[in-house]
């Protein structure tokens, strides 16, 4: 793998909590424009920039500030290329948040499996599937409830 397409890599993973931690919904949607998004297994958005932004907008609550108060960490990145086009990673998330002054707090944790294509000499994301396991108190980070499933196991590409 060549340095500059992990950093590309490595890069647009880094963009989604950059964008969504700003509140840039609309920035957001445009990484995923042309990306199949799945959310526990169910396919919600197939490469569609607009029903990203709207779907995330619907979700996520956004304080006086224009942001969700929230830092999205993503951590343990493993890249794998499949050949000189096509990437696979997998990485952990952690959000923390502070809404109202009580103190930093976990909201939430998973991880995402993504897949990446090279398009006219740039990487982008073709595919992310996000698996939250890991719960906090999400009340102050999501406009309704999220549905949890007890004793989850973090996803994994099959080797």
């Amino acid at each position: 793998m060549k340095f500059e397409d992990h950093h590309a890599i490595e890069r647009l993973i880094n963009l989604y909590p950059y964008y969504l931690d700003a509140g840039d919904f609309a920035k957001m949607g445009e990484l995923f424009a042309h990306a199949i998004i799945q959310i526990n297994g169910e396919t919600i958005i197939e490469s569609d920039a607009d029903a990203v932004a709207e779907t995330w907008s619907g979700f996520v609550r956004i304080y006086d500030n224009g942001t969700p108060l929230t830092h999205h960490i993503a951590t343990n990145v493993m890249i794998d290329m499949l050949d000189t086009d096509r990437a696979r990673a997998h990485s952990y998330i952690l959000v923390v948040q502070d809404p109202s002054g009580t103190g930093l707090a976990p909201v939430t944790a998973g991880d995402y499996l993504d897949e990446f294509e090279k398009v006219d000499g740039a990487w982008r994301f073709r595919f992310r599937s996000v698996g939250n396991d890991l719960f906090g108190d999400m009340s102050h980070h999501l406009k309704m409830p999220m549905p949890t499933v007890g004793l989850r196991r973090p996803q994994r590409w099959d080797a």
